[in-house]
């Protein structure tokens, strides 16, 4: 501050991550689009949650707190699936969770729901200063909530956390807003793609144009986990077709609404975005963070996910519409990476949520379900097979890159529409093995899932070594399989052992379903009932029951 002439900061972002000034973390972002609109803004790292000391470094800020948990739910950064404590966190440095090195829980760098414990330090540091939620922990427990790590159902995060608003999905638009009305002494109602906490007088006291759609309350869904089920059909429904329709739930003696959610980037903004100065390394005081090195020579080049499995939250938090950013944008930031002083020729990943969604687009001029690959491609979906084919192209023309590879996820389904990109991929583009998700095997649990069903895998798999025959070339895989999930039982299970060696395949990546909040498999998961019929499904919800699938996976493992 004293260096560039800072009496006061107008932002002070608080985060549970390290910070590391890469694109690929959120609060970087944010940081630098609030910064590039001529704020100041100041970033608290990881503070120490036993007082809040560390939220007056930087003094008072003139506008608000914007808190973050980081770019992990907390319990899931700290807890395995099984709730087990977690001994390694890839966003701290060096991989440690802790501040010193007894490994106690009151030492650990990212608290327990970090959003709500460092809203309460700010609270407590500046009382009258607005705080302000975002990032993906906030995003995805914005309604009433599945906490896995105490098994129970939550209140929304807005509601426990006392904050003033809180930002859901990407939110570079909505948080602009929120300074420039702070700034200008404005309140902070009906912002898109924010949620406020208001009492009952309050809410009776609006005057809507439309009536909110309300969702089920807490109570209700405390008394009743099927009403879960049905509060979740319900965000998903509004989410994917980005309706203007706002969501309203009762939590105990206040309301959560839900504005419609704002814009995402156009290309042109998504591009610009990216061109902020990044400085695309950690602070010098967070040295070795895993989660930067895994990351530090990748780069993304789309956003947003209309997939839509039911066990993930990148359509609830990132949206439904893909932007792609454009060629030029993603080569001059290829450009950055081959100067970078430890870049050895290597370009680990061009991706996103799903690598392969670049260049996609929406034949129809509005569509209000977003549900592109369920149950199996739609005809209105545009895949620009050229443009991803292009883009490796002029990546791979950049001085300095001699391998360029894809190690994101890629949807099969869209491979096989895509047979010179596919080849391509398998000929240059591979880092050891094609990265795959069937998540399993069997037609049901796909379903479940919202995935497409069983003979898609046998198809991609026949296709890719055909592919690689013809180029003498031996194409491995690496699949990744999900046990536990809702609906699935132990003869599933062994279903799927038998048909992955059937497929030649070796299960090197697998997991326990986990209860993540913010999906329909969660909801499942509680109610224990179909995501589509509503019936009773089996769940297995005991440890021992989740082992002994597990152990199904790991007898067929490599050693």
């Amino acid at each position: 501050m004293t260096a560039r002439g800072w009496d006061r900061v107008d932002i002070v972002l608080v985060t549970g991550d390290a910070y590391i000034d890469h694109p690929s973390f959120g609060v970087a972002l944010i940081g630098r689009w609030l910064e590039s609109h001529s704020f100041r803004v100041a970033v608290l790292a990881q503070p120490h949650h036993d007082s809040p000391k560390d939220f007056t470094i930087f003094g008072r800020p003139r506008l608000f707190f914007g808190i973050t948990a980081g770019n992990m739910d907390s319990i899931v950064a700290n807890y395995t699936a099984n709730a087990k404590v977690r001994d390694v966190d890839d966003f701290s440095p060096a991989g440690n969770p802790y501040f010193g090195d007894t490994p106690k829980k009151s030492a650990r760098r990212r608290p327990d729901r970090a959003t709500i414990r460092y809203a309460n330090l700010a609270r407590a540091a500046y009382r009258d200063v607005p705080i302000i939620l975002g990032g993906l922990e906030a995003s995805l427990r914005r309604f009433t909530h599945y906490d896995y790590q105490q098994q129970k159902i939550r209140a929304s995060i807005l509601t426990d956390a006392k904050a003033d608003l809180l930002v859901y999905g990407m939110g570079e638009r909505p948080i602009l807003e929120i300074a420039n009305r702070l700034q200008a002494g404005r309140d902070l109602h009906n912002i898109p793609s924010t949620c406020e906490r208001l009492t009952d007088r309050e809410f009776g006291a609006r005057d809507f144009a439309e009536p909110p759609q309300a969702l089920p309350a807490l109570a209700a869904i405390q008394k009743e986990p099927t009403a879960f089920l049905t509060a979740e059909l319900q965000i998903d429904k509004q989410a994917r077709a980005a309706a203007a329709t706002e969501l309203a739930q009762k939590q105990q003696a206040l309301w959560v609404l839900q504005h419609r959610p704002a814009a995402p980037f156009s290309t042109k903004e998504l591009d610009a975005l990216y061109d902020l100065p990044f400085v695309r390394s950690p602070h010098p005081q967070a040295k070795r963070v895993p989660a930067y090195t895994m990351i530090r020579h990748s780069i993304a080049i789309v956003r947003g996910c209309s997939g839509n499995c039911s066990f993930c939250a990148i359509s609830r938090h990132q949206g439904p519409q893909i932007t792609s950013r454009s060629i030029d944008s993603i080569t001059a930031e290829a450009r950055q990476v081959a100067a970078m002083a430890d870049f050895k020729g290597t370009i680990s990943d061009l991706g996103g949520p799903t690598a392969n969604l670049f260049g996609v687009s929406c034949s129809k001029s509005s569509c209000n379900r977003h549900d592109c690959l369920y149950p199996k491609t739609c005809r209105h979906l545009k895949v620009d097979e050229k443009a991803f084919l292009d883009l490796l192209d002029a990546v791979g023309r950049v001085p300095g890159v001699q391998h360029l590879y894809i190690s994101s996820g890629l949807r099969m389904e869209l491979l096989l529409k895509t047979p010179k990109l596919l080849s391509r991929l398998i000929d240059q583009h591979l880092p050891g093995a094609m990265k795959i998700a069937p998540e399993h095997t069997e037609k049901n649990i796909l379903r479940l899932m919202h995935k497409t069903g069983p003979e898609l895998l046998q198809q991609f798999l026949d296709t890719c070594r055909a592919m690689a025959a013809r180029q003498q070339k031996t194409i491995h895989f690496t699949p990744y399989f999900i046990a536990s999930h809702p609906g699935c039982t132990m003869a599933d299970m062994q279903r799927l052992t038998e048909t992955v060696t059937r497929l030649g395949l070796q299960v090197r990546q697998f997991q326990d379903f986990t209860p993540t909040p913010g999906t329909l498999s969660t909801a499942m998961y509680v109610s224990g009932c179909d995501r589509d019929t509503g019936q009773p499904i089996p769940v297995a919800r005991k440890t021992s029951e989740r082992r002994a699938q597990r152990r199904l996976l790991e007898k067929i493992r490599p050693q």
